[in-house]
């Protein structure tokens, strides 16, 4: 009888190791086909995926070419770009200052950078959670012309903090660049060393992430992938490389999907930081009036039917990126691009998520300021515009090659349909309108920077799914 039972246990184990084993396959499938089809659909050449689950890493994959001529495949070792998830980053550093007692998320900016637009007034906790009020330096999905020479750290904050604030501290949410680049200083003024230097000492040797790479003061080397840009869908081209100095503390990091993941790993086990310095990173800044902001320090955060999320998107010429974690279900999903101004890396990532907790539910939209985009949208299809609706910056881009390439993006797919606005904001002192623009049975994504005065900034074009 006892042989019996051990035998019928023995059984059980093996069939439920075997559908354990089938659903783990089928999962990596969904998210192999994930991947694939978002590439195929957008274009996008290149993407290294990489899924942790119940804290440890489940998955990684790299997916089409790192580099397109000679052709090169996607490796999961590769290095990438990942822009503005590099402001984590920054926030953690200075929240391991607080620790050390060297400030405080409530000193005044002033402290540690002088000569600021009311720095005397605006905290370090403002600019870590962008409700200071400093207009942002580089809002564009491209390299306007001034980006290409070289800078420092105190020019940036000598054209864009002494000016007046876009609004009252602590009364608004609106992303800025600038804010980090203040961040960086005062992480410098605090701990005595240069910022790249502390955060690889007190969190990249930590957490050994060996893979990471300042883009700062130059491109990737040539073993990691090339960044691409596009005029609409027009051909593939190698992007341009912003000048010395413009990414500081807000988006100068590449690293491999799996060394990100150690980061986001550590964020759901609370390895690094103390408890407390979790907590701040994590919870939602209020504005005075007592509303949300739907931001921490260098995080997105929120919920979806009961989940807590934490994430961030990237972008730097040439690569996008995002990463999303669920730390009460021990879930992170990173994907890395190389070409900006698209949505690859979040679509794969949101994707991938909805496949391990399908609860989820992410998306928004309103519909306004339509007939705008809808002008500027017909004169692209005949390969002009009026350049009087635009900024000195918007008509340097839509130069000879990108007005063709718009052209014949735009010309063959017949009419403009519906157009529904799927975001709006601020943004540096300015406004984005985010769409979905249907062309028959094409779908294509319209991002558009308006100015105070009216003139447009951006206006890009991206394949949608």
């Amino acid at each position: 009888m006892r042989n019996l039972k051990s035998a019928s246990l023995l059984l059980a184990l093996i069939f439920l190791g075997s559908v354990a084993q089938a659903q783990t396959t089928d999962i990596r499938t969904e998210i192999d086909q994930i991947a694939k089809e978002t590439l195929e659909k957008s274009g996008v050449p290149s993407a290294s995926v990489s899924v942790v689950k119940d804290a440890k890493i489940f998955y990684a994959n790299a997916y089409g070419n790192a580099k397109l001529e000679p052709a090169v495949p996607a490796q999961t070792g590769m290095r990438y770009s990942i822009g503005s998830i590099s402001k984590q980053f920054t926030a953690a550093a200075i929240l391991l200052l607080q620790e050390d007692g060297k400030l405080t998320l409530d000193d005044k900016v002033a402290k540690f950078v002088p000569g600021l637009t009311r720095g005397d007034e605006v905290t370090i906790r403002q600019i870590l959670s962008h409700t200071s009020g400093y207009q942002d330096y580089w809002l564009q999905d491209y390299v306007p012309p001034f980006m290409e020479t070289e800078v420092n750290a105190q020019k940036i904050l000598d054209l864009w903090a002494r000016k007046p604030l876009d609004f009252e501290p602590g009364t608004k949410w609106q992303y800025s660049n600038t804010n980090y680049v203040i961040a960086g200083l005062i992480i410098e003024k605090a701990s005595g060393m240069p910022m790249f230097s502390f955060i690889s000492q007190r969190i990249f040797k930590p957490l050994n992430m060996t893979s990471v790479a300042n883009i700062d003061q130059g491109k990737l080397p040539p073993a990691d992938p090339t960044g691409y840009f596009r005029y609409a869908l027009g051909p593939l081209r190698p992007a341009p490389k912003e000048g010395k100095g413009w990414l500081f503390a807000a988006g100068e990091l590449a690293m491999t999907a799996e060394d990100l993941q150690k980061w986001n790993i550590s964020i759901i086990n609370q390895t690094l930081l103390k408890p407390a310095s979790y907590k701040e990173m994590q919870t939602e800044v209020r504005l005075k009036d007592g509303s949300g902001s739907n931001y921490g320090l260098g995080l997105q955060v929120g919920s979806a039917n009961g989940h807590r999320i934490l994430r961030h998107g990237g972008e730097v010429s040439g690569f996008t990126s995002n990463s999303l974690i669920l730390p009460d279900d021990k879930i992170a999903v990173v994907a890395l691009t190389n070409q900006d101004a698209v949505e690859a890396a979040s679509q794969i990532s949101r994707g991938i998520a909805r496949k391990l907790v399908p609860a989820l539910a992410m998306g928004s939209g309103d519909t306004k300021n339509e007939e705008l985009t809808r002008k500027i949208l017909s004169q692209l299809a005949t390969g002009q515009i009026d350049r009087s609706l635009f900024s000195d910056n918007a008509n340097a881009y839509f130069n000879e090659t990108a007005l063709k390439d718009y052209a014949v993006t735009l010309a063959p797919i017949g009419a403009l349909g519906n157009l529904r606005q799927t975001s709006t904001g601020l943004r540096g002192g300015m406004t984005f309108h985010n769409y979905v623009a249907s062309f028959g049975k094409k779908s294509l994504g319209v991002s558009m920077y308006q100015l105070a005065d009216g003139k447009v900034e951006q206006f890009i074009l991206t394949a949608q799914e």
